[in-house]
Formats: C-alpha cells, sequence, structure tokens
C-alpha cells in the first residue's frame, strides 16, 4: 500500500467498525501476494470499500471514467490506483487495463452481477468476469457482503449504522475452463465465459455470515 491508499483504508476500516461494527470472516483465504481476482455481490456503494477494507493488501477497484473528470476526487482515485472504465466496465479499455494489473500481481475487486441489485436478491451473473478470469492466470476468490443495502441502499442520502459483514471463500482455480478456452471455437468460448460467471456467483450463494 501506498501512503494515499493506506491512510484511505484505515479511515474506512475505522468508519466499519465504530459506526457499522462490520464482522470479517476468513480474510486469509486472500492470497497476500500475486494476481486474484476478488468477485463479491453487489448491494450499495459501501460494498467495494468494505471488500477491500477487509483484507490487508492494495485492492484495485473500478470506477466510471466519468468520475475521472473531478480534479480533486481524480488525482485521489488516481493516487489509489482505480481503474477507470466505461459504462459497461467490461469491454474496451477498461479490460486491458484490468488484464494488465492483473499481470502485474495486483489484486481486482470485480462484481458479477455487472451492477447492484435492485431488489435485495442476488442477481444472475453476467459474461463479463468469466472473460476477465479465462484472459488472466488469477485465482478467484469469492466474498459476499451482508448488510449493505439495509445501511446504505437507493434513496437513502446519508449511511444508516446497520452491522456488516464480509466474507471470503475459497480461492477457485479454473484451470480445466482456462485449458479447453485456449483452443475451443467462439461459440464454445462465450459458453465458458458464462459457465464462469454462474460458478463463481453459485460460490458466492453459498457463502454464510458466520466462520466456517
Amino acid at each position: 500500500m501506498n501512503l494515499s491508499y493506506r491512510m484511505g483504508w484505515r479511515c474506512f476500516r475505522l468508519i466499519f467498525r465504530f459506526y457499522f461494527r462490520w464482522r470479517v470472516f476468513n480474510p486469509d483465504r486472500v492470497p497476500s501476494r500475486g494476481p486474484v481476482i476478488l468477485a463479491s455481490n453487489h448491494a450499495s456503494y459501501i460494498d467495494p470499500p468494505l471488500v477491500g477494507a477487509g483484507v490487508t493488501r492494495h485492492i484495485n477497484f473500478l470506477a466510471r471514467d466519468s468520475i475521472f473528470r473531478v480534479p480533486v476526487l481524480s488525482a485521489i482515485l488516481r493516487s489509489w490506483k482505480v481503474v477507470p472504465v466505461d459504462r459497461d466496465g467490461g469491454t474496451g479499455r477498461g479490460l486491458k487495463l484490468i488484464l494488465r494489473r492483473l499481470g502485474e500481481g495486483g489484486a481486482i475487486i470485480l462484481f458479477p452481477e455487472g451492477t447492484r441489485t435492485r431488489h435485495g436478491e442476488l442477481n444472475p451473473a453476467r459474461s463479463g468476469i468469466g472473460l476477465a478470469v479465462i484472459k488472466s492466470n488469477a485465482p478467484v476468490v469469492p466474498a459476499r457482503v451482508f448488510g449493505t443495502r439495509e445501511a446504505y441502499g437507493p434513496h437513502m442520502w446519508l449511511p444508516r449504522p446497520r452491522r456488516l459483514t464480509v466474507k471470503y471463500g475459497h480461492p477457485l482455480a479454473f484451470a480445466a475452463l482456462r485449458a479447453e478456452a485456449a483452443s475451443c471455437g467462439k461459440r464454445r468460448l462465450k459458453e465458458i465465459y458464462q459457465q464462469v460467471a454462474d460458478e463463481i456467483m453459485v460460490e458466492i450463494t453459498r457463502l454464510e455470515p458466520k466462520e466456517d
């Protein structure tokens, strides 16, 4: 962590500890070094910093490229090495930057659902994360957040002091599907992207807010 990131990380941890009374389960399942994709459900704007604050390594976040037009905020995001993406989040320049960060041994948070849930239930996974997984060699650590929608859901002006929980699952390798993807046709390749995304979502669903 550089100084700017560490200051933000400590600040978020204090907020989560004293305002939200957070609980963190199994952060040791996230590799301390080397490339890794953290794949989490998505219910609130709180989710990215919650998942990132639960581990003790620098995490690369994603943010819409339009946010980088705000001068002061842009400087902070760049110092934290936040990845600018377009509205779709998983195509073009954004995907290249994601793969570059992973190739450099970084950790990055991706959301299989693609966007925040509108109703509180888990959404089906989109294939975008499957594409990122197959094109990288990074293990995938599923993560699940609890309570974030109740704490800071749609149409809330200020976060409420609700208990938050984040739990990390066991790393997933996808070695067999990566090997198949190296030589299969385009039709099967698209199926593999979705299969990977679906398998990640299943593992996220299995996580419960308690110690194993």
